[in-house]
C-alpha cells in the first residue's frame, strides 16, 4: 500500500462532517479531534511550526533549502459535506476493467457507466470507491493527504530544491466558513494553491459570484369556511415568487458560465412561508442583476399583498477570484508545467461553485484551485483513483520545485 493511499484511508476513517445549523467554529466537535490528530501526525513526520489554534486551523511549515524563494501555502479542508452521511465510511478498491461497480452487498447500488461515463477513462486503475451508504470523502481527505505527503517526502528528500513551504488545513469549507477567522498576515505566504478540486489535471482560478436570499413570506391563517378576501396564504406567495423567476436561469438548465438561481429549501405553513436562495454568476454585471431581480419581485408581491408581507436579505459569499489571479498569471504556467511534467493534461475551467481560494485571493493571497483527482463528490458514487493520489502528490512535488526558477 503506497504512503498516500494509507494516509486517505485513515483519514477518511473520522468523521468530519460539518453543519450549517451548528454556532460554534468549527461546527461540529469531530472536526477538532480530526485537527488535534493531523497536527500530531505533523508534528511526527518533522514539519516545523505546527500549530493548532481555537478555531481548528492548523498550520505547519517546511523550512526552505532553497533562499530567494516566494513563500509558498498549501491548503486543503478537513471537513465533509454533510448532503450524505461521512460516518463509518467502508471504502474499498475495485480493479477496475470497465462496465458497472456495484458498491452494496446486494448489488442494488451500482456506480453506472451509463450516467457517470468518464469511468471510461479509468480502465486499467484501482477505483477507491464507497458501499452505497455514505460519501467517500476525497472532499477534502484527498486534498489533505496529499499535501501531507509531498511535505513528508521532500522533508525525507532534501536535494530537491524548495522554498519556504507553508500548509494550512482548513474546517468548514463545506458550510461556506473555511476562512472565516483565517489570518492571510500571519500565515505568511506570498502565493497559495487549494488542493480541493475534482478530476485530475484540473486548475480553477474562475468562480461564481455567490450570494444567498433568505425570504420570509408573512401570511394570515383563516378558516378556509370564510377565508374569502381575508386569507393571505404565504405558501402560494412563495410559488408566485418562484414562478416570478426566469424560469431556465436554473441550476438543471445551466452549465459553463452561465448562472442561476437554485431554491436551497422551502418550508412553511399558511402563517408564514422560509425560503432561502443561493445565487451564482461568473459575471459580476449579471449578478447584480440577478440580485435586483429578486429584490424587485419582493417589492411586487409587498405592493400587491401589502407591506413586509415578503421581508428578504440578500448576503454576498465570495466573488470570482479571477480578478485577483489575473496579475498572477505565472501561478497558473508554473502548474501547467508541473502537470505535463508528470504525464497529465492539464485542463483549465470555470468553477461553477466557489473555493476558500477565491476568499483568500480577495485577502490579499492569490489562490488558484487543483485538483485532487477525485469524482462525483457529496455522493455514494464518489470515487477516487489511487494512481490519482498518487500522481498528485508527484504535481505537488514538481510544483514546489518550479518555483525555484
Amino acid at each position: 500500500m503506497s504512503v498516500v493511499l494509507d494516509r486517505f484511508l485513515k483519514y477518511v476513517s473520522k468523521d468530519t462532517t460539518s453543519s450549517m445549523h451548528s454556532e460554534s467554529y468549527p461546527s461540529t466537535p469531530s472536526q477538532l479531534e480530526f485537527a488535534q490528530a493531523l497536527a500530531k501526525e505533523l508534528g511526527e513526520i518533522g514539519l516545523s511550526s505546527v500549530k493548532l489554534d481555537a478555531y481548528g486551523y492548523v498550520t505547519a511549515t517546511l523550512p526552505a533549502n532553497r533562499a530567494g524563494v516566494p513563500v509558498l501555502g498549501l491548503l486543503a479542508h478537513i471537513d465533509t459535506s454533510s448532503e450524505m452521511r461521512g460516518s463509518d465510511i467502508r471504502p474499498r478498491i475495485v480493479e477496475y476493467q470497465g462496465g458497472d461497480i456495484p458498491l452494496d452487498k446486494k448489488g442494488q447500488i451500482v456506480l453506472s457507466e451509463e450516467m457517470f461515463p468518464q469511468l471510461r477513462d479509468y480502465t486499467g486503475c484501482h477505483l477507491i470507491v464507497t458501499d452505497g451508504s455514505t460519501l467517500l470523502g476525497a472532499d477534502d481527505k484527498a486534498g489533505v493527504a496529499e499535501i501531507v505527503t509531498a511535505a513528508q517526502y521532500l522533508l525525507m528528500h532534501p536535494e530537491l530544491p524548495h522554498g519556504e513551504i507553508r500548509l494550512a488545513f482548513t474546517p468548514d469549507e463545506e458550510v461556506g466558513q473555511g476562512t472565516r477567522y483565517f489570518n492571510v498576515e500571519q500565515f505568511g505566504a506570498e502565493f497559495a494553491y487549494t488542493v480541493d478540486g475534482g478530476p485530475l489535471g484540473s486548475i480553477e482560478f474562475e468562480n461564481f459570484n455567490a450570494a444567498d436570499a433568505d425570504i420570509t413570506i408573512n401570511g394570515i391563517n383563516i378558516h378556509p369556511g370564510s377565508a374569502k378576501n381575508k386569507m393571505k396564504n404565504s405558501t402560494q406567495i412563495a410559488m408566485e415568487l418562484n414562478a416570478l423567476l426566469p424560469s431556465g436561469e436554473r441550476p438543471e438548465y445551466t452549465e459553463g458560465y452561465e448562472g442561476f438561481f437554485h431554491l436551497a429549501s422551502i418550508h412553511g405553513d399558511v402563517s408564514k412561508t422560509r425560503m432561502h436562495y443561493i445565487i451564482r454568476d461568473h459575471s459580476m454585471q449579471k449578478f447584480n442583476d440577478k440580485k435586483k431581480c429578486l429584490e424587485k419581485i419582493a417589492q411586487y408581491l409587498n405592493d400587491k399583498y401589502g407591506r413586509d408581507t415578503v421581508l428578504m436579505t440578500i448576503t454576498d459569499s465570495y466573488y470570482n477570484m479571477l480578478d485577483k489571479i489575473a496579475g498572477h498569471m505565472k501561478l497558473i504556467d508554473l502548474v501547467k508545467a508541473s502537470f505535463t511534467d508528470c504525464g497529465v493534461v492539464p485542463r483549465v475551467a470555470p468553477i461553477r461553485g466557489g473555493t476558500d481560494g477565491a476568499r483568500l485571493s480577495y485577502c490579499g493571497l492569490p489562490c488558484p484551485n487543483l485538483s485532487t483527482g477525485g469524482e462525483n463528490f457529496h455522493g455514494k458514487f464518489e470515487f477516487i483513483s489511487v494512481e490519482a493520489l498518487e500522481t498528485m502528490v508527484d504535481v505537488l512535488i514538481c510544483l514546489v520545485g518550479k518555483f525555484c526558477g
